[in-house]
């Protein structure tokens, strides 16, 4: 099956002004983002989906395919479908979702939510990795519930899966899972997913991965190692993920699954 990568990117992000374009070591977070991607070699094209022009002028200077789409997208999700619906991609089968501020996505996330598609598994797919019970309070970490196949029960904010009774401890302890926010869709999950309207759930939430859920369309979750540090949100993330681009001797590109904004964390 014919692989295309799509990483929206856009200019309002109001807690990081201007994120795309901010610079990692010298190269716009944009920039960094795309060429990790299209060096897991997982993705025959890899695009930058945008709504600035001056996006598209950084990305075409540093050799990275981008296209102008529409200023008026509510989500990431529908500028992927508007890049996957263009002709020139009408022969790509599977199309991988991965977000403009992610500099340090792992590739076996990547790779994970793609094969979960290609395989046949589920026409969504996505990632998740163990996590401490410790990740259970905190809203601003999504967790996932999975059902034996692998398939995604429910995604939330909320401590799941509760523990009713402290007795029973070591049975959830391997059922937290922090989830890796890499999509990967057929063409037609893709085309169904934004076609439908946003669904209480997602609204209750914030959690646009609810919609499709909710409407039935199954939702694969690959496992990989670990979550990772996540993306480049707050001008603290920015300096933290400068000081370790700049302490690196070589590009970071490869299967990392350690958090490279972690002290103790390795390079790829």
């Amino acid at each position: 099956m014919t692989v295309l990568a799509v990483i929206p990117a856009r200019l309002g992000a109001t807690r990081l002004p201007r994120k795309p374009l901010r610079l990692l070591s010298g190269v716009p977070l944009v920039v960094r983002v795309a060429e990790r991607v299209a060096g897991f070699g997982v993705a025959a094209h890899c695009v930058v989906a945008t709504d600035a022009p001056e996006i598209v002028e950084v990305c075409e200077a540093a050799g990275i395919h981008a296209v102008l789409t529409r200023p008026d997208h509510p989500s990431g999700t529908d500028r992927v479908a508007e890049v996957a619906a263009r002709p020139e991609f009408s022969h790509v089968d599977a199309i991988v979702n991965v977000q403009g501020d992610e500099p340090f996505v792992a590739r076996e996330a990547v790779a994970g939510a793609i094969r979960i598609v290609t395989s046949g598994e589920a026409p969504v797919g996505t990632a998740a990795a163990p996590a401490s019970i410790i990740i259970l309070g905190r809203p601003d970490v999504v967790k996932v519930v999975c059902a034996d196949d692998g398939r995604a029960l429910y995604f939330s904010r909320a401590p799941i899966p509760f523990l009713r009774d402290p007795a029973d401890a070591a049975a959830q302890a391997p059922l937290v899972r922090q989830h890796i926010g890499v999509y990967a869709y057929t063409r037609e999950a893709l085309a169904r997913w934004v076609a439908l309207p946003p669904h209480p759930l997602e609204l209750t939430e914030r959690l646009e991965q609810l919609r499709p859920l909710a409407h039935g369309i199954a939702i694969g979750v690959a496992s990989v190692a670990a979550a990772g540090e996540g993306g480049i949100d707050t001008e603290d993330d920015l300096r933290r993920a400068d000081a370790w681009f700049a302490s690196q001797s070589h590009a970071i590109t490869g299967n990392a699954s350690a958090s490279p904004l972690s002290p103790t964390s390795s390079p790829s």
